[in-house]
């Protein structure tokens, strides 16, 4: 298998998750592209037999670069084995609003596209948030949202996580499962 990790990040947070991802697909067996999908991405996913695609979450919505290379190759990636995940910030806000945060990162953030794409499955994450992360607006609504500044990624999930993606991706090469979901292959 070879498998795309694609990613767009704003302030490196998801950039490091994406290559803790491809550390451990890699360590898994896998053949492994970890790629920033800025300035249109790297191009036709069909290149793959499968993908891991992530952003960070600002306003509700992945970063744009990442939605329109989602958007660009919706068809592509509905025919093949898609991982997806978000990285926000609903960790760091207070903890009355933590839960609410977390539910509506995952109801809402990419509904259509998910839709359309049919990932496998779709995991939220919490990043990190610094000060210097946010504008004055932004800062003072988060401080007034409970907010905390800090790392909040939790590694042994994600990694967790990776090994999942890294399990059923072996489970689908033993069985000589074609790529596509559609009974395909690229």
């Amino acid at each position: 298998m070879i498998v795309l990790v694609g990613y767009a990040s704003a302030h490196g947070s998801v950039r490091e998750i994406a290559e803790r991802v491809a550390s451990r697909l890699e360590g898994a067996g896998c053949r492994v592209d970890c790629r920033s999908l800025e300035d249109g991405g790297p191009g036709n996913p069909a290149e793959w037999d499968a993908c891991v695609i992530g952003s960070a979450v600002h306003n509700q919505d992945w970063l744009p670069d990442a939605r329109q290379w989602v958007e660009r190759y919706t068809a592509e990636l509905s025919r093949m084995p898609v991982w997806m995940f978000s990285v926000g910030m609903s960790r760091a806000v207070g903890y009355r609003l933590r839960a609410r945060a977390e539910e509506e990162q995952r109801r809402r953030v990419l509904k259509e596209l998910r839709e359309r794409i049919h990932p496998v499955e779709h995991k939220v994450f919490s990043g990190k948030v610094h000060p210097e992360h946010l504008n004055p607006v932004g800062r003072t609504l988060f401080r007034a949202m409970g907010g905390r500044y800090g790392d909040y990624r939790d590694w042994p999930m994600i990694e967790a996580w990776a090994d999942s993606v890294a399990e059923r991706l072996a489970a689908r090469a033993e069985w000589g499962s074609p790529p596509g979901r559609g009974g395909g292959s690229r």
